[in-house]
């Protein structure tokens, strides 16, 4: 997971330098169509292939799935070309929160008092990310928000659709749906990337297939909430590769802001488990009630 979350923060390092030459639709767009390309080569081998993959009971949650990360992805891409890699992240990172504050009125779960006070703990830590008093909110910081947002509601779909759904075919319908949407809408920015942007792009997308096959290994050998803690590693490392590589500054109130999101969303994740081992607790004692 730590590895994913390197070649994540690489991967957000080409798409900034990507997204500063050419419209981050045609980006996207053409990221979206080789990681296509890999998700089909990837469950043709799965028992059933591509007959098993396409047979989803939410096919229209599904294709929501895939258009709402595939423009997600567009938001981040134009906030690092605007913002710069640091202070999208540190703003990204409010994603968990937003999850587990909508968890409720979504998904129908119960937020008790001690996460809704981490969440509240985490957009305290956005605002000293922001500054709000210190200068004016700009459209900017605005981008990686909305994007935090748009990623939130794609994970509680991704949940809801997970009742019927396997992974593999969810995996599929997020590919295709984003390739999909992301022609309809990209089509008309299309250009001709210079050689050496050709090059860059390469390697984007094998960084991206890279990132994405290690991420499904992952998930294969731990549970979500295990490698969860793990992936606010990339924070450390886009800001390392927005610092040495693209001359950003790392500002105070950024590290201090970020430090307060992290730490409310571990507490969220820890609070999350907890639950559910009490709950699963509490489903067994009844259970052994029942059989006596």
């Amino acid at each position: 997971m730590c590895t994913v979350s390197l070649l994540f923060a690489i991967q957000d390092g080409f798409s900034k330098q990507l997204g500063a030459e050419y419209p981050p639709l045609l980006v996207v767009m053409i990221r979206f169509w080789v990681f296509a390309i890999f998700v089909t080569m990837l469950v043709a081998r799965k028992p059933g292939g591509l007959r098993a993959a396409v047979r989803s009971r939410r096919p229209v949650m599904q294709i929501v799935r895939g258009l709402l990360l595939a423009a997600e992805v567009v938001v981040m891409v134009e906030a690092f070309v605007r913002l710069g890699l640091v202070e999208t992240h540190a703003l990204f990172t409010v994603y968990p929160l937003m999850v587990a504050a909508l968890s409720g009125p979504v998904l129908g779960e119960k937020v008790g008092w001690r996460r809704w006070l981490a969440i509240g703990a985490g957009f305290v830590g956005i605002l000293i990310i922001l500054q709000p008093g210190a200068r004016a909110l700009s459209v900017e910081a605005l981008l990686p928000l909305s994007a935090a947002v748009m990623f939130a509601v794609y994970g509680l779909l991704t949940r809801m659709v997970a009742r019927d759904d396997s992974a593999m075919v969810s995996f599929f319908w997020t590919a295709m749906a984003g390739a999909v949407g992301m022609t309809l809408v990209g089509l008309k920015d299309w250009q001709w990337l210079a050689p050496v942007d050709w090059l860059w792009m390469a390697c984007l997308c094998v960084v991206s297939i890279t990132s994405h096959y290690l991420l499904i290994r992952a998930y294969e050998l731990a549970e979500a909430s295990v490698l969860q803690p793990f992936a606010y590693t990339q924070l450390v490392f886009v800001s390392v590769l927005g610092v040495v590589v693209f001359g950003e500054t790392l500002h105070m109130n950024v590290v201090i802001g970020a430090t307060i999101v992290v730490g409310a969303g571990l507490f969220t994740l820890w609070r999350s488990q907890v639950r559910a081992r009490q709950q699963a607790a509490r489903q067994a004692a009844e259970a052994g009630r029942t059989r006596s």
